[in-house]
This record gives structure tokens, C-alpha cells and sequence, in this order.
């Protein structure tokens, strides 16, 4: 998990488009992000297992 100084410092706007560091909005991991859902891999898991996100479900075969 970042810090607050971490995640402080992604809110504020980047000098240069590259240097924009996208960000889980629910656990402020930065990294495994999904760009679809604003999630990171880890909390999509969780919400999809939970049915939390419409049009997601797990898939079984």
C-alpha cells in the first residue's frame, strides 16, 4: 500500500503527460492497475467474486 505522501503526490498534476501515475481508487495501488475499471487486479478480483461490478462474472468450463 503507498503512503499518503505517495498517493498526495499522484493527485497533483504531472509536469508531463508520461510522468501521470494512475491509481487503484479504492486501495491506491498503483500497480496491476485497469484502466476499464479504475481498479487494481487485486480489489477487481474482490468485486467481481462479490458480483459487485455489472457484466462480470467468473468464468467456469
Amino acid at each position: 500500500m503507498p503512503k499518503k505522501s505517495q498517493r498526495a503526490r499522484w493527485q497533483k498534476p504531472a509536469k508531463f503527460k508520461t510522468r501521470q501515475v494512475s491509481s487503484c481508487f479504492r486501495c491506491g495501488r498503483a500497480k496491476g492497475y485497469l484502466r476499464d475499471f479504475n481498479l487494481c487486479r487485486i480489489c477487481f478480483r474482490e468485486l467481481a467474486h462479490r458480483g459487485e461490478i455489472p457484466g462480470i462474472k467468473k468464468s467456469s468450463w
